[in-house]
C-alpha cells in the first residue's frame, strides 16, 4: 500500500497533545528569537538598548514583541529596576540556555557550510536566471549575515 503523500509525521499532525509544540517550534524557529538567544547566550544579561544594538536590523517594536513572547514561553527573564529612567535587563532562563546549545550548533553549521551554500545558490541562479531580474545579493550581504549569526 502506497503512503499518503499529504500525510505528516505524527509529531507534526495537529492534535490537542501537540498543538503547543507547534507554537513552540514557531517561537524558537523565528528569525529574531534565534538571534536573541544567540546574543544573550554570548553576552549574558543585557539592557534593552544594548540588546537592540547587537541584533542587527531589528526594530524596537519587533524586539519588544520577540522578548515578550520569549518571556511568556519561559525562555527569557525580564528584570525591571525602579530607577529614573527605568532600567530593564534581559537574560536567558535555564530553559532558554538549553536552546542556546542548539542555536550555537546552527551557527557553527552555517559558518562551516557557507562555501557550499554559495555554490548551490550560484548554480541555482544560473539555471533560473530571468531576463530583467537583478542579480542576487553578493558577498557583502553574506558577510553581514554571517556577522549577525556569528
Amino acid at each position: 500500500m502506497a503512503k499518503d503523500p499529504t500525510a505528516r509525521p505524527a509529531e507534526l499532525q495537529h492534535t490537542p497533545a501537540n498543538c503547543h509544540a507547534r507554537e513552540i517550534l514557531a517561537r524558537v524557529g523565528d528569525k529574531w528569537s534565534v538571534y536573541v538567544i544567540h546574543v544573550l547566550g554570548d553576552a549574558g544579561t543585557l539592557r534593552f538598548n544594548e540588546l537592540r544594538s547587537r541584533v542587527d536590523g531589528i526594530s524596537q517594536r519587533m524586539l519588544t514583541v520577540t522578548l515578550r513572547g520569549m518571556e511568556r514561553d519561559g525562555l527569557v527573564t525580564r528584570r525591571v529596576y525602579p530607577e529614573v529612567p527605568p532600567r530593564v535587563e534581559y537574560a536567558l532562563t535555564k530553559l532558554g540556555a538549553t536552546l542556546r546549545q542548539l542555536v550555537r550548533g546552527l551557527v557553527e553549521w552555517s559558518g562551516a557550510h557557507l562555501t557550499e551554500v554559495d555554490a548551490a545558490r550560484a548554480a541555482y541562479d544560473s539555471r533560473n536566471r530571468r531576463p530583467g531580474k537583478s542579480a542576487p545579493l553578493g558577498p557583502a550581504r553574506r558577510t553581514q549575515s554571517s556577522r549577525a549569526a556569528g
